[in-house]
């Protein structure tokens, strides 16, 4: 039995997660703000903006998970929202680092949340965990959030997970898309020709539970699926798995309208070609390694 943190452990990712680790008999503690929220795990009270009695269960943990951080896509990207998924990321990574500092002899592991983001819009080019950071305010905020997490290294066994779009029907980018595709409103963004990075959330769980039990994984994962989609097979493949059409295109400009550029070119429009080099080097297996049969699982739910 493993004594577990996991701050962001009520979400969409962290729920599940929570679940999945107290079915193998580990003791798992969720960092909230409030308390009433966990479903799963035991709450634990907490402010990133200040030590507590919190900070004792991190510092005694055998593995620190963290999932923390406001939605990107949950609003438009005024000046005010931006500022808040800088700081709500920052804020909790800073707060999990230095409650672990303060015994730095415990052994443990750190594993912290990132995104693909982090490379910027790429067009075609092939991304590994060896290529380059991006431009752009995704590529930013996950740079300042992995140097933050890094900090735990002098006393940690570090591993930070770029997320891609996270496919599961209750929440994420898939929860958005159902409707109008059911409706048979669906089809691509824009031009359709951006790449998308995804992964099963299963896969997610997976992969978090193959960090926690593998000492040798270290580093910065990419956590996709190996075959990443355009947005336009993307949207056909999940017409066929719904038996909808998928034809219709939402315009470029209208997107823009809604949204606003920024965020539109950024999280719409633009794209990563992301491959999972290192996972798949080190012999981790996706359970659902191909687009359709992802799209297939995650609808059944």
């Amino acid at each position: 039995m493993k004594r577990i943190i996991v701050a962001g452990g009520s979400g969409f990712i962290g729920e599940p997660l929570v679940r999945r680790l107290l079915a193998r008999g580990d003791d798992v503690a969720v960092l909230t703000r409030n308390p009433s929220k966990v479903r799963a795990g035991r709450a634990v009270a907490w402010s990133p903006s200040s030590q507590g009695s919190w900070s004792d269960e991190v510092a005694n943990a055998d593995i620190v998970i963290n999932l923390a951080g406001e939605n990107v896509g949950g609003g438009r990207w005024t000046a005010e929202r931006k500022k808040r998924i800088i700081e709500s990321r920052v804020a909790a990574t800073s707060a999990l680092v230095e409650a672990m500092s303060r015994k730095p002899e415990q052994p443990r592991t750190f594993i912290s949340a990132s995104a693909t983001g982090f490379y910027g819009d790429r067009c075609d080019e092939l991304l590994d965990e060896n290529s380059a950071a991006g431009s752009g305010f995704l590529a930013e905020v996950t740079k300042r959030w992995e140097e933050v997490a890094r900090g735990a290294e002098p006393f940690a066994r570090v591993v930070i997970l770029r997320f891609g779009v996270v496919l599961a029907k209750d929440g994420g980018a898939l929860a958005k898309l159902l409707l109008p595709f059911r409706l048979g409103a669906g089809g691509p963004m824009g031009s359709g020709q951006q790449w998308m990075p995804w992964i099963d959330r299963d896969d997610i769980l997976r992969i978090i539970e193959w960090s926690i039990d593998r000492d040798a994984t270290r580093g910065t994962y990419n956590a996709t699926a190996p075959a990443p989609a355009r947005n336009r097979d993307f949207a056909r493949t999940l017409g066929r798995v719904l038996h909808r059409p998928a034809f219709m295109p939402t315009p470029a400009f209208a997107l823009r309208l809604a949204l606003g550029s920024e965020m539109t070119n950024e999280m719409l429009l633009g794209g990563q070609r992301v491959l999972p080099q290192h996972a798949q080097e080190e012999g981790f297996e996706f359970a659902y390694p191909g687009l359709e049969a992802a799209l297939k699982h995650a609808v059944s739910g």
